[in-house]
């Protein structure tokens, strides 16, 4: 199941969503190019990943099967 942005930011507790996004951060470490894990680069690719899901670039999704929430690029759930 995917959770819009809007509901994420009303339904939780904005430090549970901050650190969902900084385990997607983590996760992207080399992946990605993300490779800025001093607090300061955290905190703007913190805030570039909550931009990026208000924009549906990124999506949440809810498994049911195993309880887990995680953030996926939209083109990757096509």
């Amino acid at each position: 199941m995917l959770i819009d942005y809007p509901t994420l930011k009303s339904a939780l507790d904005p430090d549970t969503l901050e650190n969902l996004c900084r385990e997607y951060l983590i996760r992207q470490i080399g992946d990605e190019g993300f490779d800025h894990t001093d607090s300061t680069g955290l905190a703007d690719g913190i805030l570039r990943v909550q931009q990026a899901l208000a924009r549906g670039e990124l999506v949440v999704e809810y498994s049911e099967a195993d309880e887990s929430v995680a953030i996926r690029r939209r083109e990757e759930l096509v």
